[in-house]
């Protein structure tokens, strides 16, 4: 069976709104009326509907102003557009913006059915084959910018394209690449997650493109690397920015050819991968700076998603904050099975620098040191002001560690480029390239 998609009828006519409501609850949608662009907006949160239908002459605010509005919220929402002033040039304007359809009034029924049936395939109308309470059950969200983020992603499933995610450390861009895998036709073959940061420069290679027996010491026997073992599936590159400049052209030239070559061998093998790519560096600025390849990021930004930081989701936080609980509870064998109403106004009010990854850690801290039922507010308060468990991922520790060594080479030399290089035993050239990307300027540290 079909779930009931929900299609948004915008007109400040009530008698075609009552009309247009009781033809689309007949063919089985769900109608959601507005009398007006400026409602339409105000509800479209809340309702979230697979299509909108608007009549283009309204008072206040006109169809092609509301379809301005919502495209610049949701870019893949369909929009049909009806009008009793019907011209070619209304329709010219109206499809050359991406308006999805153009019906005058009178319209028929049967074309209008026709056209919302097919718009709310294009729009992600849910079915028993890809649920999407399925597809993406591992994210857990009311928010309204999660759910057109979520929209996006199950469109872009579909296809084949690579797919980058942009978002700040630990607000889950693992899970929404995950969730794209399982929408996709791929989902039953391998998804595999790398993080770029988390292997060596000299292993790279080795890792994700595999070896021969004896292409260096140690190699003892054949090694298919990452790209082979998602063969037919997703290979996931998290903090693609952290990726050695030398390296880079390698990855070009296989996304490129579409084939590997294992180090030791003279042989390449063919793939066949889907490729995510994620980091919370600013990608379009490193490829300004020249310490990420521009021809690159570009055949990997082919679409793009931006991973919303948890303060901006704030109406998530006590639902992830009861999720986490749930999960905790059994896991710690604990008897805690809710927040006090003071505990759920600090975490929603907290800050969150380490987003949703920090909010679990808070979680979990309450529920360890919790003797009641009831996880009480200065549990919370305590496991917001303590960061002595937290721990960082590998490559934020890395970031921190290499701001502070470089800080602390600048204060011993007096700011000395050259002799702190030569400390670090690195070229000068490097040495600055390292300085830049932590923003730091010598001349702050000369006495």
């Amino acid at each position: 069976m079909m779930n009931a998609a929900k299609v948004m009828i915008v007109d400040d006519d009530p008698s075609l709104l009552r009309l247009l409501s009781m033809r689309l609850e007949a063919a089985g949608y769900e109608p959601v009326c507005a009398s007006s662009g400026e409602q339409a907006l105000a509800k479209l949160p809340v309702s979230r509907p697979q299509v909108v239908i608007t009549d283009l002459r309204m008072g206040g605010m006109n169809g092609m102003a509301l379809f301005g509005e919502i495209h610049e919220r949701n870019p893949s929402m369909p929009v049909i557009m009806l009008t009793a002033h019907g011209s070619i040039p209304d329709a010219v304007a109206a499809t050359s913006r991406g308006v999805f359809g153009f019906l005058t009034k009178p319209f028929d029924s049967k074309q209008l059915l026709d056209m919302v049936k097919q718009a709310a395939s294009f729009g992600g109308e849910q079915s028993s084959e890809a649920p999407q309470d399925e597809w993406c059950r591992e994210i857990v969200t009311r928010s309204s910018a999660m759910d057109e983020l979520l929209s996006q992603a199950h469109l872009i499933a579909r296809s084949d394209v690579s797919v980058f995610i942009h978002g700040e450390s630990g607000t889950g861009k693992e899970l929404l690449a995950r969730a794209i895998h399982r929408a996709s036709p791929r989902a039953d073959k391998p998804f595999i997650a790398v993080n770029c940061s988390a292997i060596p420069e000299q292993l790279l290679e080795s890792e994700l493109f595999g070896h021969r027996k004896g292409a260096f010491t140690g190699a003892t026997h054949d090694h298919k690397g990452l790209f082979q073992a998602a063969h037919g599936g997703t290979l996931f590159l998290d903090e693609i920015g952290d990726m050695p400049p030398a390296f880079q052209s390698k990855l070009l030239r296989v996304l490129q050819e579409h084939q590997v070559r294992p180090v030791g061998s003279v042989e390449s093998i063919p793939i066949d991968v889907r490729m995510i790519s994620a980091t919370h560096r600013d990608l379009e600025q490193a490829t300004q700076e020249g310490e990420f390849r521009e021809d690159l990021y570009y055949r990997l930004n082919v679409v793009a998603l931006e991973m919303p930081a948890l303060a901006e989701r704030r109406e998530d936080i006590p639902l992830l904050a009861n999720h986490f609980l749930h999960k905790l509870r059994g896991k710690e064998a604990k008897k805690a099975k809710s927040f006090s109403p003071e505990a759920v106004a600090l975490l929603v009010q907290a800050a969150w620098p380490g987003n949703v990854r920090q909010l679990y850690n808070v979680v979990e801290q309450a529920v360890v040191l919790t003797t009641s039922a009831v996880i009480p507010a200065q549990l919370v308060q305590r496991a917001l002001r303590s960061k002595g468990n937290e721990i960082l991922p590998f490559a934020e520790a890395r970031q921190r560690f290499e701001r502070d060594y470089l800080t602390k080479l600048l204060r011993t030399t007096n700011g000395n480029v050259t002799q702190a290089a030569r400390l670090a035993q690195r070229n000068r050239t490097e040495f600055y390239k390292l300085l830049n990307k932590h923003h730091l300027a010598p001349a702050l540290f000369k006495e």
